[in-house]
């Protein structure tokens, strides 16, 4: 299942699904190490002598955040019981505590005693071989720990703290979990438990009749049992609540931290803006790495996650926050890929968030021939963003600490990398990490890189190299004109792929081609430009009522339909997205918009109800497929938004 809800700091990151259960917790690092991974941290309620779980299917849930922040806003009533839940979760922005309110109605004309339950189900370090869990007498909380790992869990109803706990054994021989002990209404009161082990705490209230009561859950994670109980003692000196509210008004106040004209953009549009930023900010780590995605439920269909920083994803989305005016949080993006760029001059495939290089299937050697494994794409994407970044925000200090250890090195890296015979950069992966080649996407990001290292070095006065970075991009874009255009299909073609000794074109109607002018080889409004985005329009939009466009013609990924013709792929986020930043581009008229504009309001339709966007859609229902939420799917519906608000006020003026 998608995450439904995420909430955050940069170091400290939580999911929650559907029914408002943690199931993923990061910590040191966002995205790295998960301490719950998929399993349910479970809530319930006992209402004078009736239990349910929330996911009980007679809840009647209703899932959001509060207004431009990440607090989540979440509503669970359940007509048996008569009690309406409103539940806010959020994330301390500076320390690591999580803290949890729930305000109960009781619907009824009687007084009602109301036990909640809260079930801390966490295999620290990712696995369940040594972990404690026990309950501390002196602060009369639960604490689960191993190693340098700690959490601790407390709560309290107004003066009242933990009513009953148990601590026990799970998910080995029989037994399930502490959580069966509560059905009940009662736990048991076990002290302490190793091994394999989950925990239970309970709060008791007493609801007037048509009236509320308020529960606040907290816990804190740190390397000892003196950090967890120093932040314990600061959430309750300082009260949970009033805690929540200043976590609500500080995201309030990063969100809406620039003034903008949203122009015609309706409400939605504008809130899923904002709310993509926030949710950006979760997946981005205080250390730089920015992570693709921290479902870890995807782990059911493949024994890998999307916990990883690929810098094609960082490049683009650190892109996307720098264009919409959040520099601060990405600059230590470009540090990260600095420090882990390899000694030839290339960035591996993927990096874990604490630097080190991540898991792959890229080869050394593929049909007995050696390769280099990579996708020369990710090392060109971040010159790009770096100089992007740098028209936007002019900081000439920061492009010059990076000058010697990120800039020459990755430019003489791709000066190097280069099919002299074809000006083009020699073969790597595509972008979507399937195929080995020459791709047009690739060679438009070397080119852009390039140029971008081009543009640093004359900054810095170093003019011989900016000349032969220069030199060499141009010459990459005679061989993308010459050998990645067909003249008889008039559009650029996916790529090159070496068949029988022989350069073949791989026709494929490909989506990513959209980097042409993404990143300069050719203006949005070239005649051959215009052509290649038409024909992927038409060949790779989805011809069911959910629409979108696929990522390219008979994509196999998560397939849905072998019906090529009608669903040439499940509809991609930011591949429609792709066609909606030509148009912006292409555009002379603001009514040339009123096509982009459809798209982003297709996208706020197509967002989970949360707000939560996936990778991709299911092309029949239009339920996220994959993971979700996708930090790129997020980032670039804000460029998309920041385009068209750019293209807006440039076409108003005329």
């Amino acid at each position: 299942m998608p995450r439904h809800l995420v909430i955050g700091n940069g170091k400290f990151l939580i999911n929650l699904d559907q029914h408002s259960y943690m199931r993923d917790l990061y910590y040191p690092f966002v995205g790295q190490l998960n301490h719950i991974g998929g399993y349910q941290c479970r809530v319930g309620i006992w209402v004078d002598g009736d239990f349910a779980w929330l996911n009980s299917p007679e809840w009647q849930f209703k899932l959001g955040y509060v207004e431009d922040s990440l607090v989540t806003e979440v509503t669970a009533t359940h007509p048996g019981l008569g009690v309406t839940l409103l539940m806010n979760d959020g994330v301390h922005q500076r320390e690591d505590i999580y803290i949890k309110r729930i305000q109960i109605t009781n619907h009824k004309s009687t007084v009602r005693e109301v036990r909640m339950f809260f079930n801390q189900d966490l295999l620290i370090n990712e696995t369940e071989v040594g972990d404690t869990a026990a309950f501390y007498p002196l602060t009369n909380t639960v604490f689960h720990y191993k190693k340098d790992r700690y959490f601790m869990f407390n709560g309290s109803t107004g003066t009242e703290g933990i009513f009953q706990y148990s601590t026990g054994v799970k998910r080995f021989y029989n037994a399930e979990g502490t959580w069966r002990d509560a059905e009940d209404g009662h736990l048991m009161g076990n002290a302490i438990a190793q091994g394999s082990v989950d925990s239970t705490i309970s709060f008791r209230l007493f609801v007037p009749p048509n009236a509320n009561q308020t529960l606040y859950y907290w816990m804190g994670a740190g390397k000892n049992l003196e950090e967890v109980k120093k932040l314990d003692a600061y959430v309750k000196d300082s009260h949970p609540g009033k805690l929540l509210d200043r976590v609500t008004v500080y995201w309030q106040r990063w969100a809406n931290k620039i003034e903008r004209d949203y122009y015609d953009l309706n409400a939605d549009v504008q809130r899923l803006f904002k709310q993509s930023l926030l949710l950006v900010r979760t997946q981005t780590d205080v250390n730089g790495a920015i992570i693709a995605a921290n479902d870890s439920d995807i782990m059911q269909s493949n024994r890998d996650h999307y916990s990883y920083m690929w810098p094609r994803d960082g490049a683009l989305i650190a892109y996307s926050m720098s264009m919409a005016g959040y520099q601060g949080m990405i600059i230590p993006f470009f540090n990260f890929c600095a420090n882990v760029l390899s000694p030839e001059g290339y960035l591996h495939h993927k990096y874990n968030p604490d630097g080190t290089v991540g898991s792959s299937w890229h080869p050394y050697i593929h049909s007995g021939r050696v390769q280099l494994p990579i996708q020369e794409d990710e090392t060109a994407l971040v010159l790009f963003a770096l100089w992007a970044d740098f028209q936007k925000n002019g900081s000439l200090e920061f492009a010059q600490s990076l000058y010697r250890n990120l800039i020459r090195r990755a430019a003489r890296f791709m000066s190097t990398y280069i099919d002299q015979e074809l000006n083009l950069p020699k073969p790597s992966y595509d972008l979507w990490e399937e195929r080995y080649g020459i791709y047009t996407f690739t060679a438009s990001a070397v080119y852009g890189g390039l140029i971008a290292a081009s543009n640093f070095s004359n900054l810095f006065g170093d003019e011989e190299r900016s000349n032969r970075y220069k030199h060499t991009a141009e010459k990459i874009k005679s061989g993308i004109l010459k050998h990645l255009w067909d003249e008889k299909e008039g559009r650029f073609v996916r790529g090159l792929y070496m068949e029988d000794g022989e350069w073949v074109k791989d026709m494929t109607l490909e989506s990513s081609v959209y980097g042409i002018f993404e990143f300069g080889v050719l203006p949005a409004d070239d005649e051959r430009v215009v052509s290649t985005m038409k024909a992927n329009k038409a060949g790779l939009t989805i011809k069911t009522a959910v629409g979108g466009s696929a990522r390219y013609h008979h994509d196999y990924y998560f397939q849905r339909s072998t019906d090529i013709e009608t669903v040439p792929g499940n509809p991609w986020i930011i591949c429609t997205l792709w066609i909606a930043e030509w148009e912006i581009e292409y555009a002379k008229t603001l009514a040339d918009l009123e096509a982009p504009r459809q798209t982003l309001e297709w996208v706020v339709k197509h967002a989970m109800e949360s707000g939560v966007l996936s990778e991709q859609l299911d092309p029949f229902t239009g339920d996220p497929v994959s993971v979700a939420p996708l930090t790129w799917s997020h980032a670039t519906y804000v460029l998309t938004v920041v385009k068209y608000l750019n293209k807006y006020k440039q076409l108003a003026k005329q």
